[in-house]
């Protein structure tokens, strides 16, 4: 392995003032262009990547990755404001980019496809060219303008979230594997020619035919068919079948081809914090890294340390001092894979980095928060089942998304349908809540925040009381304590705090499908293997992607606002 990737957005984010981040790309409608806000802004961006980058360089990182491609690559279609601002980006991501390599890191830009401006497509429509086309010129001319940039970060499965309203807005535009294996082959000659890197991203969220890239094999051959000799490509891959949760099994797609590849691996957990208390991923990256001795052609890993989530949560890694957790699991990641570490070893080093005085404790430590995390906030029976919904592998984490925690009697339902051993995970919660109480400790041992402790425990508190109306008998009681949690939670942690809190969504109204009738439908829709079955191709795949839709247009109120307005929305899964 030689390419150790890590993204650098962190410093763009300063400064802004949202109250949920959208942590997918940086805010260009943020960043400043005139006045002397400007000069302020961006030699505080500079600062601030240069610290960032001093200390990923030291320990060992040899990329970084910055957004993006649309708003630095120029081209003659663009309307002339949009042009004016290009130029004015050009000028200061130069800036970034000398920075970054004085520190002797590569860089590299993301790229979603496909975003452009109303003129762009008008040209496009009235001079009948190809998306890929046009592309190829436009990245043609990046690459010629920016030769210290070592190459793109291509995104074809996901686009720009619901709340994104600035110049360029991403679509999906390429919709199944031949599609997609067209538009590489036009656009690998460009990279060849220019002996840059096209860094391919498996990752989709459901939508078209190409939905299921990132799991289903065929999928996936289809769209690398006869592109193996190219020397520009390199595929990446998340490490599972999902998104960046556990639980999961390693992605057998990494065994498939013999293409270039590389493994996303997530520090900065934005299912489980997103540093804000510890979220240890030493030992799943540990066995990740073991499997992948057996993959052919690995040459490295993409660690996303700030990118991910729309989330409250604010601090940013190897810039803030309270993100010492995303720190460190930036830090043994890159041990696992670069150094061959083992975890132990791996956390000795970080705290001998960090002057921490007592390493066996701060080791103690995070055993005891990786049992919390995978017994409290998954529920592990549900996390251990592999189940599919159209082209998506169901995330094993259902009761907490991002910085929500969901206590309904809709969850409590599909709970009590897949988990069987109640009692276990009763258990389960209890003794998490004990290895909390010996987590403060060790943290004050080993002189971690223990304020961060606390707050995971008064959080996951709230996790396992949950548990008690999920898997026991309603009765008014458990309500009532919930109510008054909750209660003292908020109080506790107020707005202006400074410290942001779980957003906790409680709604205990009757859910209208019968456990019956629940559980028939679920058969219908969720299977348990890979493959396609018969009910999925005729009435899954199809006929309810209509269903949705007329319910879309005449009963909106059915779908959850939650559901509907975050990050692209649920009705992506249904294309």
């Amino acid at each position: 392995m030689n390419l150790f990737l890590i993204d650098a957005i962190g410093p763009f984010f300063r400064g802004y003032e949202r109250r949920t981040i959208n942590w997918s790309k940086i805010p260009f409608e943020h960043l400043k262009l005139e006045g002397p806000e400007r000069e302020a802004q961006w030699a505080g961006i500079r600062e601030e990547l240069d610290i960032f980058c001093q200390k990923a360089a030291a320990m060992g990182y040899t990329a970084v990755s910055l957004d993006d491609v649309t708003h630095l690559a120029d081209h003659a279609w663009y309307e002339l404001e949009i042009r004016a601002r290009i130029t004015q980006w050009r000028v200061e991501f130069q800036q970034c980019i000398n920075v970054v390599r004085r520190h002797g890191l590569q860089v590299f830009f993301t790229m979603d496809v496909f975003s452009a401006t109303p003129a762009v497509r008008e040209q496009i429509t009235k001079l009948r060219w190809k998306v890929e086309d046009y592309l190829a010129v436009l990245l043609d001319g990046f690459l010629r303008d920016f030769p210290e940039v070592a190459g793109v970060i291509l995104r074809i499965g996901e686009a720009d979230a619901r709340d994104v309203q600035h110049d360029f807005r991403s679509e999906l535009y390429l919709k199944d594997p031949e599609q997609v294996n067209h538009f590489l082959k036009t656009l690998l000659p460009v990279f060849e020619k220019r002996g840059r890197k096209l860094i391919f991203r498996t990752w989709t969220v459901g939508a078209y035919r190409i939905g299921d890239l990132m799991w289903h094999r065929r999928t996936f051959i289809r769209v690398l068919r006869d592109l193996e000799e190219s020397p520009a490509l390199i595929v990446s891959m998340k490490y599972g079948e999902s998104d960046f949760f556990r639980y999961l099994p390693l992605s057998r797609n990494f065994f498939q081809t013999k293409v270039a590849k590389i493994v996303e691996l997530q520090t900065r957990r934005e299912y489980e914090g997103c540093g804000e208390y510890p979220s240890f991923t030493g030992w799943e990256y540990e066995r990740y890294a073991r499997e992948l001795d057996q993959a052919e052609n690995m040459v490295g890993i993409m660690v996303w340390c700030q990118t991910g989530g729309w989330v409250p949560f604010r601090r940013l890694a190897l810039l803030d001092e309270s993100a010492v957790w995303t720190d460190l699991n930036t830090w043994v990641t890159l041990r696992l894979f670069k150094d061959r570490q083992l975890v132990e070893e791996a956390v000795r080093d970080f705290a001998a980095s960090r002057a921490i005085p007592n390493w066996q404790a701060l080791l103690e430590l995070l055993r005891l928060a990786d049992d919390v995390i995978r017994e409290l906030l998954y529920v592990e029976e549900f996390a251990r089942r592999q189940l599919f919904f159209r082209r998506v592998r169901i995330p094993t984490l259902l009761q907490v998304y991002w910085h929500n925690i969901f206590i309904n009697h809709s969850v409590k339902k599909l709970l009590g349908y897949f988990v069987h051993d109640k009692e276990a995970c009763l258990r389960a919660a209890a003794l998490s809540l004990q290895k909390l109480n010996l987590m403060q400790q060790l943290a004050a041992d080993s002189t971690m925040p223990v304020e961060d402790i606390a707050y995971m425990k008064d959080t996951f508190t709230i996790l396992a009381m949950a548990r008690e109306y999920y898997f026991q008998p309603f009765n008014e009681e458990i309500q009532s304590r919930l109510r008054a949690t909750k209660k003292a939670y908020k109080a506790k942690y107020p707005k202006g705090c400074g410290r942001h809190r779980y957003r906790v969504k409680m709604d205990f109204q009757p859910f209208w499908l019968k456990s019956r009738y629940l559980g028939w439908s679920l058969k219908l829709l969720m299977r348990r293997q890979q493959g396609y079955r018969w009910t999925d191709r005729i009435f899954t795949l199809h006929i309810l992607s209509l269903i949705f839709r007329v319910i879309a247009k005449r009963r909106p109120h059915w779908i959850p606002g939650f559901a509907k307005d975050s990050a692209m929305g649920v009705d992506t899964v249904f294309k």
